[in-house]
């Protein structure tokens, strides 16, 4: 589909590196809220006396909520501009987030974090259609890519501080925490963030034009595949995410320092294949760099599927083929976003909106099979294994991915 708004239509822009660190704050604010939770998870079940999958309900309904408001909150960014829903779904962020601090109950924070979810969304899918706002092709890729590095520094610091806070107080003190960065971002986009959708190019229609709006890009068999691939990109990490700390610390016997540190390893490896795509993009067209690249990320999975069975290295096995499967996510959800998003500058928040409401309704979605296969490192790996070849899969069948020629065509 063609876009409208043509390149004039778009302010000239050249971002500084306080301006990338800002959006980048403000689309790992999902990760950070479920990252610096995530080694309270063995705790909580304890404190709240209830059950391991249970518990995973906590991360897998967050992803769920936040699929839910990345759907209402992209058109109304594309009606009202981007500033407006971001501050009230940041202010919303931080309430559910001391509301969860004092859950009485498991199913009281399930439903919080659902909520919780639902309105740190509006950071995310905003960052997005900022960047749509202003930049397309290889200079959008390369800022997603920017955004995906500031985004993997959160599993380098956030479960240390996480298991650092809940050390020293309890679980519940880090939604305090997590209340406290979401003020901390109200701050910041209140005086800092200059709104990147004027008026005359605002979407004027209502509920009906938004279901419109999706009606139409889901009717966009181009664009509802490279959409569905940042959501099984996320259903893989969410998936290592929700199933390491019982791997890990049970399974394998870390302990929840040991594990911190294990998670920010493996945290690297996001950031330096968002540092090497950052690059590629400048010399390689984006839908290229993602065919390789899923290819590739699935025979690392067999890798780590053959470790994983016979043992092989032991934990130290496990981490390495992991580490080198996780690297690969850098190089897929930046580029298959970007080549979505391509024409549909005129509706970039609702675009914006779908894509990350399928990231977080995939994982949300898939990643609780770990628990249900047994919550191990065979039911990890096989999970992962079945969403790669899914993508590939999709990539094959509904782009010209792998035709002759056919990256001329995305």
């Amino acid at each position: 589909m063609t876009d409208p708004s043509s390149a004039n239509d778009k302010p000239q822009y050249t971002p500084n590196a306080k301006y990338v660190l800002m959006l980048g704050a403000l689309a790992a604010l999902p990760a950070v809220t479920t990252d610096m939770y995530l080694p309270s998870l063995p705790t909580v079940v304890q404190d709240l006396g209830t059950t391991d999958t249970a518990v995973q309900f906590t991360m897998s309904g967050m992803l769920i909520g936040g699929a839910v408001g990345q759907l209402v909150i992209g058109p109304f960014s594309d009606r009202f501009g981007r500033r407006l829903p971001l501050l009230v779904g940041i202010t919303l962020h931080v309430v559910t987030s001391l509301l969860c601090a004092i859950s009485p109950n498991i199913g009281a924070l399930v439903a919080l974090r659902v909520l919780q979810g639902f309105f740190n969304a509006a950071a995310s899918v905003v960052a997005i259609a900022v960047i749509r706002d202003r930049f397309t092709g290889s200079e959008a890729a390369r800022l997603l890519s920017r955004l995906m590095l500031v985004i993997g520094v959160a599993p380098l610091l956030a479960p240390s501080i996480g298991q650092a806070i809940a050390g020293t107080f309890t679980w519940r003190a880090v939604f305090l925490a997590l209340a406290l960065i979401g003020a901390l971002l109200v701050v910041i986009v209140w005086f800092w963030m200059p709104e990147t959708l004027p008026q005359e190019r605002r979407r004027v229609a209502g509920s009906q034009g938004a279901l419109r709006s999706y009606a139409a890009l889901l009717r966009d068999r181009r664009f509802l595949a490279l959409a569905v691939l940042p959501g099984l990109g996320m259903a893989v990490i969410m998936s290592y995410v929700v199933g390491s700390p019982f791997v890990f610390q049970q399974e394998y016997g870390l302990s929840p320092t040991q594990f911190s540190l294990l998670f920010a390893v493996n945290g690297v490896a996001l950031v330096l294949s968002a540092q090497l795509n950052a690059s590629l993009v400048r010399r390689v067209a984006p839908i290229r760099i993602l065919r390789v690249a899923i290819v590739v990320q699935l025979l690392l999975s067999l890798v780590l599927l053959v470790v994983v069975l016979t043992g092989v290295g032991g934990v130290v096995g496990v981490l390495v083929a992991l580490w080198l499967v996780l690297g690969m996510q850098g190089l897929i959800p930046a580029n298959a976003s970007v080549l979505a998003l391509g024409g549909y500058g005129h509706m970039a928040g609702t675009a914006a909106a779908l894509i990350g409401s399928m990231q977080a309704g995939i994982a949300g979605v898939v990643s609780p099979m770990v628990g249900v296969l047994g919550g191990d490192s065979l039911a990890m790996t096989t999970v992962i294994i079945s969403v790669i070849v899914i993508s590939l899969v999709v990539l094959a069948t509904a782009t010209p991915a792998y035709r002759k020629g056919g990256w001329h065509t995305i």
